[in-house]
């Protein structure tokens, strides 16, 4: 059982955001449990696939190493996140962690397992390691969660507008006491029913709570002394996400071209700019760009000029192959 102090100042600094990474990387768990994620099925067996490229799997392999079943998270790769905050940023706060902060937050979780191979290498070498792994999180967002981002950040932000309509009208206490069943709010702090066992005073900093979408079964605390608070929840009717979700790019395509390709493919019926595209889908602009470069190329998107910014738009070849996906 877990005990989070609140001031004054910590009930006023309650805030509710998205966060990009904690999905990318606690999707991972389903991926490696399908049993007890069972829910994500549809995308479970796309992103095994997706897992199954070699070029993927190379480079995702920290990632994979840092989040087997039943091991703790070191809290560093799931940062708090800021108000509308992309992937993009949120991957340069992992990349800014200490190599002290790496190191102790490694350690930190060995009381539950030991160690991955990856993991021991990098408590070994915070410094010079760390960007490897910033690459896997940055891969794996790009290939398995970028082409689903646009209906997982509609089912998020539905539940935090809920949420804070909560918060607005019944208080903290009340607030607390609905956003899970595990979680009891007695006058100036929350006790979460959970195995963590941390007393924890928030010392007026506040608390990032973010809805997670593949967040399961308890609210997850990330609770350190030198950062921001924050908590991950279930989101609310997940249930029924997957249902009838029509693949924006549809699998046959995203196995030919890469589902962050066949995502972008997805939204260019309309002209967009590389700026609108990462925004939609939550990749840097970087790689939107290389992305649209390789569709320009292939003769599936064009570009054009309007003032000072460039668009692209799907071409006839495009439309052909978004809709022979598509089953149309």
């Amino acid at each position: 059982m877990s005990e989070l102090r609140f001031s004054l100042a910590d009930v006023a600094g309650v805030r509710l955001v998205v966060s990009p990474a904690n999905e990318t990387v606690m999707s991972m768990w389903a991926l490696a449990d399908p049993v007890r994620h069972a829910v994500h099925l549809p995308w479970i067996d796309r992103a095994r696939v997706t897992l199954r490229r070699p070029e993927v799997a190379v480079r995702v392999r920290p990632l994979v190493d840092l989040t087997r079943p039943q091991r703790w998270l070191p809290d560093f790769l799931t940062p708090a996140a800021l108000p509308n905050m992309g992937m993009a940023e949120q991957l340069d706060q992992i990349a800014a962690t200490p190599p002290a902060v790496v190191v102790r937050d490694l350690l930190a979780t060995t009381p539950n397992r030991p160690l991955s191979q990856f993991g021991r290498a990098l408590l070994g070498d915070p410094r010079g390691l760390l960007p490897q792994l910033v690459d896997a999180v940055r891969v794996w967002y790009d290939e398995a969660i970028a082409p689903d981002w646009p209906r997982m950040r509609a089912l998020l932000d539905a539940d935090v507008s809920y949420r804070a309509a909560q918060l607005a009208e019944g208080g903290a206490g009340r607030f607390f006491e609905q956003l899970h069943p595990s979680l009891r709010w007695l006058g100036d702090r929350v006790v979460s029913d959970d195995p963590f066992e941390r007393d924890f005073d928030l010392r007026g900093r506040g608390l990032a709570l973010n809805p997670g979408v593949f967040a399961n079964r308890r609210v997850l605390w990330n609770l350190l002394e030198d950062s921001m608070p924050a908590g991950a929840y279930p989101v609310r009717a997940v249930g029924t996400f997957w249902e009838g979700a029509a693949r924006p790019s549809g699998d046959p395509l995203a196995r030919v071209i890469g589902p962050g390709r066949a995502a972008l493919l997805d939204l260019l019926d309309t002209a967009t700019t590389t700026t609108d595209l990462a925004r939609l889908t939550g990749m840097s602009a970087g790689n939107v760009s290389q992305h649209l470069t390789a569709l320009h190329a292939a003769g599936l998107v064009v570009r054009s000029r309007q003032g000072r910014h460039v668009l692209y738009r799907n071409t006839d070849a495009a439309m052909v192959l978004l809709r022979a996906s598509r089953g149309g």
